[in-house]
């Protein structure tokens, strides 16, 4: 067992539309978690969250290894969870003609983002657009998530849906795509992780909740990209929304708990002893 996480290169799901692969427990537990964000190519790149602060160096080699910092002309904030912008400072700095996409909850709930200034910020809500690309690119919020300040981001283009948190999975090890995954094990990870990270759908509205998913599923989607786990494409797109529509009123299951992080411990413990530590 090994602390420092496997790495995992960048992934093309879509023609220009890159997703930048991290994985969080990899080679520590029992299953892993992915932590991954996305990046548009095109005239006016788009950055699409900004990942984990741990994995910054890594992040930054990736990110920028596809685009140039000097091109990127925007950077989309799916919501105030670390994980999503742990590396946002790095990357305004780093790309001085990018325009933040928030709006003015992630603002406030980031304490004003005090390090970017307003003048490089537009502020676009769930059902709002912008323009790059030629194209138009929608912030949809998600069926499912964990802040209020969710929006993912749906690219007219190409038919890529960026779902922040929603369609999450545990996997054994980091993966490019459900494909790779046995559809029994698929279902059960994407079941509990849902329910888990947002267990308000155990006492939701069964009609409101199926019109939400409505929402999304009439966008179209070709595929679907998202911060913790594998993309879904093809045939695999309907499986997933079917999927959705079958979390409200299902009881939050519980979580791992200490056996799980002795079994953590045990083995970083042996690893140690192993390499003379």
């Amino acid at each position: 067992m090994h602390t420092n996480p496997p790495r995992h290169h960048p992934v093309e799901i879509a023609p220009d539309t890159f997703v930048i692969q991290a994985t969080q427990g990899e080679g520590v537990a029992p299953m892993a978690v992915h932590l991954n964000s996305m990046v548009i190519r095109g005239r006016e790149p788009i950055v699409v969250d900004t990942g984990a602060a741990t994995h910054r160096d890594r992040y930054l080699e990736d990110l920028f290894s596809l685009v140039d910092p000097e091109d990127v002309r925007w950077v989309f904030l799916s919501h105030d969870d670390a994980d999503h912008y742990g590396n946002l400072d790095a990357v305004m700095a780093a790309c001085p003609h990018a325009t933040l996409v928030t709006s003015w909850f992630q603002w406030e709930r980031m304490e004003n983002m005090p390090t970017i200034p307003p003048f490089r910020l537009r502020w676009i809500d769930d059902g709002g657009t912008f323009e790059a690309n030629g194209r138009t690119y929608a912030a949809i919020r998600p069926p499912v998530y964990d802040s209020p300040t969710t929006r993912g981001l749906y690219d007219t283009g190409t038919g890529v849906y960026w779902a922040s948190d929603c369609w999450a999975t545990p996997v054994a090890r980091g993966t490019a795509n459900v494909d790779e995954l046995d559809a029994a094990d698929w279902r059960d990870g994407f079941t509990m992780f849902q329910l888990m990270n947002s267990p308000w759908l155990s006492v939701v509205d069964d009609a409101r909740y199926q019109r939400s998913v409505d929402r999304v599923a009439d966008l179209h989607i070709r595929a679907i990209a998202s911060a913790h786990g594998p993309a879904i494409t093809g045939g695999n797109v309907a499986v997933a929304m079917d999927m959705l529509r079958g979390l409200a009123g299902m009881d939050v299951p519980e979580g791992p708990g200490q056996p799980m992080l002795d079994e953590i411990v045990n083995g970083l413990l042996a690893d140690a002893a192993a390499d003379g530590r």
